[in-house]
């Protein structure tokens, strides 16, 4: 049973707190003035231990070396409380876009542009060793252990993946066998340009900003976040826009449009890594894959322009 961090804020001078949210990896407080410091929030790790946090320390002050056009957060202490690891970070300005969106105080037009803003500034990063000794989703090791390139880095992960999940996966595609033969084969022909920093889950909720737009933060790294090219980004975000909603299709279509154009090779290579990012996390919230999640990524392999471009 997990431990109620609460207490442990108000045992460390901070009496007043609040909470912002509970996800799959942990609950989050927002921490009034005290001793450790103002706008502060509490991160309470469901699973994660200190020396699972200490590489996302490390990266997300690589990150913020970089000084990036909108605020990334930074683990300001990492904190016990009995059994549960808790981690002090600064507060970050904004409203997420989905939110804003939801509202009526963005347009859909906007909260592309904010994510277009984001995905730009991304591109001229650089992805240094601490980027580099991220793991990827729940894997113990990190992902560019034993590679020299995000192309190798990117087959051996879905090699994993699908070899881990094959059950699920195969029963939901029976050609699984056919499709990840050429996936790999399309992707040992990428090339092996110097890599960037990736977000991994670059949708509406992650990216905060002012009700005119202007991005101010994007949260939440770590979950597939990697030394990769940019493109990666910016073909998971088209589909992440709008992933669920009755127009999602047209909505992808149109961002991988404007950001890719209606063909060439970035288009095509966009394509291969939706289809990459498809097999890698399908079971990234269910092993037997019976959520939501699994489905969207199994329905990428039913899309004409996905097949094509892998040739079956």
């Amino acid at each position: 049973m997990t431990t109620d961090p609460t207490t442990a804020y108000t045992a460390w001078g901070h009496p007043h707190h609040h909470l912002l949210g509970r996800g799959m990896e942990g609950t989050v407080h927002a921490l009034g003035p005290g001793p450790l410091g103002d706008h502060l929030i509490a991160k309470a790790w469901h699973h994660r231990t200190e020396t699972d946090l200490r590489p996302l320390q490390a990266f997300h002050d690589e990150l913020a070396a970089q000084h990036p056009p909108f605020a990334t957060p930074r683990i300001l202490h990492i904190r016990h409380h009995h059994d549960t690891t808790i981690t002090l970070e600064p507060h970050l300005p904004g409203t997420p876009l989905d939110t804003l969106h939801r509202q009526g105080t963005l347009t859909r037009a906007q909260v592309q542009d904010a994510t277009t803003h984001v995905l730009n500034a991304l591109a001229h990063t650089t992805a240094g060793p601490a980027t580099k000794a991220l793991t990827a989703l729940d894997e113990p090791h990190p992902l560019w252990r034993d590679h020299t390139t995000w192309p190798q880095a990117l087959t051996a992960l879905i090699d994993r993946r699908t070899t881990r999940f094959a059950h699920p996966l195969r029963a939901a595609l029976p050609d699984l066998d056919t499709l990840h033969d050429a996936l790999r084969r399309r992707l040992s022909h990428l090339p092996t340009e110097p890599p960037r920093i990736v977000h991994g889950d670059l949708c509406p909720p992650n990216i905060l900003a002012t009700d005119q737009g202007t991005p101010t933060a994007v949260l939440d790294w770590g979950f597939l976040t990697t030394a990769a090219d940019p493109l990666f980004d910016t073909a998971t975000a088209a589909g992440f826009h709008d992933m669920y909603g009755p127009h999602a299709r047209e909505h992808d279509d149109a961002l991988l449009t404007r950001w890719t154009g209606t063909s060439g090779p970035e288009r095509e290579r966009a394509l291969l890594y939706r289809a990459a990012y498809a097999l890698i996390s399908a079971n990234a919230y269910s092993d037997t894959g019976e959520d939501g999640h699994f489905l969207w990524c199994v329905r990428t392999f039913e899309r004409a322009d996905v097949r094509a471009v892998l040739g079956v």
